[in-house]
């Protein structure tokens, strides 16, 4: 969309002036165009600038999601001329092509239509992120899960025993051929289209099975032949650079894809012996997707406050704690983000490095030389450092590391696995830190969890919600009065789930004076906890049920990723 359609919008009061200078910065931070980043900021709904547009324009609007397009018309315009101008063939009546597109003064594109073509081209305007999900949805039709799995006939699906299965010289030739590659690519890029964050490729007696993680939950994909379970994960292994002859033991390696148009996709790969074969695992690290945006992530405005107020002082240690996959990381790079300046010498060490961040040294430990976080912890205290990165805090000499360099004036930043913030404190005095050293060091503790968003597409009130449920969950009367539970009914744009993308939950606890003197007097996680809540933390209930009364997320979302609070 063109810089004299986001102008009028504010002349028609449609935008504001900060709200386009916003969306301005976006479009030219991410390379992208105006019009979507002013529906994907919120701004705007899809349908509401489509329409404006067509109305600025005189041509009409439709809705892609709604409209099913011929095949025979799709293959007029071939993919990568409909990525390139982000168009969509939608019909065609003799000499004429009817396509659609976000900008209808784009006259290069219905040039080079014109002239690839032959045929006059009329548009018609719809949302910029209707025609991805159209060109999505219709383009590569010969590369679906369903047509390589075809390549497979039914003989192929039996239950085999250990002595059939393909030796090692026969593994690296069976993964070289086509279908397998084909299979095996597929499922990578698949995977980035459903927007997943793992893929588990996972062998068991009678079934072999490939799952995705998709906004933290697990759905199944397909089930191939029991006879490919070790050349498909030969293929990932020679990928990934690691050794195919080496079943017995775990293993760990790296997949760079290149995808196109500049944008590359990282997969961590963990591979795991089972008692029916390797399991693997392919976590999806995407660079573009990594929200650095502190005020995005899901703080409530006192939590941001908190936050940032404990890793702008001069030393301490701020720690985030919760589950694998629950955002930690993300939330680490945020403050790193915030916290980079070319005054400040930055150093982290992680295991794994998961995206690069300029400015920052960042060290990848490996175990096996003996350089783990606490070799890297000392080795960055004579690198004459201001702030320190720990990717996790997993034992004492690292623990009592870390809390020296906080008290000795640097900034420290790590990672625990504990339920909640106050079990935190517990867990560095099991570990055998000194209650005094803790309540010296540590400025903030932060505990998240990532639940799921209502998809926009196909959000409704949900009238199965009671609201003896909702107290039940910890809110109160008063509260309960004032708002509507709402729902995902399915749909196409979440695969029918109802949910689409994740909102992080946080739990901010400011270890102020009264809570040092608890930690000092040796009070126990639920005492801590209350006096938290006293002096006004808001706990992971409380910031779902926050994100419930938003319309942010559902209520079995608020049960699965919250306990109750006492």
């Amino acid at each position: 969309m063109n810089e004299r359609i986001g102008e009028l919008l504010v002349r028609e009061n449609l935008l504001t002036k900060d709200q386009l200078r916003k969306a301005r910065a976006e479009a030219q931070s991410s390379n992208g165009r105006l019009g979507a980043q002013i529906t994907k900021l919120g701004f705007l709904q899809e349908n509401e600038l489509s329409d404006f547009v067509a109305r600025q324009y005189s041509v009409p609007s439709i809705d892609l999601d709604d409209f099913e397009v011929d095949p025979a018309v799709v293959v007029l315009i071939p993919e990568e001329v409909a990525l390139k101008h982000t168009v969509m063939p939608v019909s065609r009546a003799g000499s004429t092509l009817v396509v659609a597109t976000s900008d209808p003064s784009n006259i290069f594109a219905i040039d080079d239509i014109k002239f690839l073509t032959g045929y006059n081209v009329e548009v018609v305007v719809t949302a910029e992120e209707s025609i991805k999900r159209a060109i999505d949805r219709y383009y590569d039709k010969s590369s679906s899960i369903d047509d390589v799995m075809a390549d497979f006939d039914d003989s192929d699906m039996e239950v085999i025993q250990d002595d059939d299965d393909l030796d090692e010289a026969e593994l690296a030739r069976e993964s070289e051929d086509a279908p397998v590659v084909k299979l095996v690519n597929l499922v990578l890029t698949d995977a980035i289209k459903k927007t997943a964050s793992d893929i588990h490729v996972e062998p068991y007696e009678k079934e072999f099975r490939v799952r995705y993680r998709i906004d933290g939950v697990l759905y199944e994909v397909m089930k191939p032949p029991m006879k490919l379970k070790n050349a498909i994960t030969s293929r990932i292994k020679i990928m990934s650079e690691l050794d195919i002859a080496e079943r017995r033991l775990p293993q760990d390696g790296r997949i760079k894809l290149k995808l196109g148009r500049g944008r590359e996709m990282d997969y961590r790969v963990s591979v795991l012996p089972t008692l029916f074969g390797e399991k693997t695992v392919l976590r999806l690290l995407d660079k573009s997707n990594l929200q650095l945006d502190m005020t995005k992530l899901g703080f409530e405005p006192e939590q941001l406050d908190v936050f940032k107020d404990a890793i702008h002082q001069p030393f301490g240690m701020v720690l985030v704690t919760g589950p694998t996959g629950s955002g930690k990381t993300t939330t680490l790079y945020s403050a790193l983000s915030e916290l980079n300046k070319s005054t400040e010498n930055i150093s982290t060490a992680e295991d794994p490095v998961e995206f690069n961040l300029a400015g920052i040294n960042q060290v990848q430990m490996h175990d096996d030389i003996g350089l783990n976080f606490a070799a890297a912890l000392r080795s960055f205290l004579r690198q004459d450092p201001d702030i320190i990165m720990v990717g996790e805090i997993r034992d004492f000499e690292t623990a009592e590391i870390a809390v020296k360099a906080a008290l000795t004036g640097h900034m420290v930043l790590s990672t625990l696995h504990t339920n909640d913030a106050p079990s935190t404190v517990n867990r560095l005095l099991n570990m055998g830190i000194e209650p005094f050293l803790v309540a010296s060091s540590v400025n903030a503790i932060v505990a998240q969890r990532l639940a799921r968003r209502i998809c926009e597409e196909c959000r409704e009130d949900d009238p199965d919600t009671t609201k003896e449920a909702l107290i039940s969950a910890g809110m109160s009367e008063e509260e309960v009065k004032g708002f509507t539970v709402q729902k995902g009914r399915g749909c196409r744009n979440c695969s029918e789930t109802g949910y689409k993308g994740r909102v992080a939950l946080y739990e901010v606890m400011r270890l102020g004076e009264e809570l040092k003197e608890f930690v000092l007097n040796g009070a126990s996680a639920t005492e801590l906890k209350r006096e938290a809540i006293r002096l006004g933390m808001v706990t992971l209930r409380r910031s779902a049920l926050n994100k419930l009364a938003e319309g942010t997320t559902t209520l079995p979302e608020v049960m699965r990723v919250s306990s109750a609070d006492f």
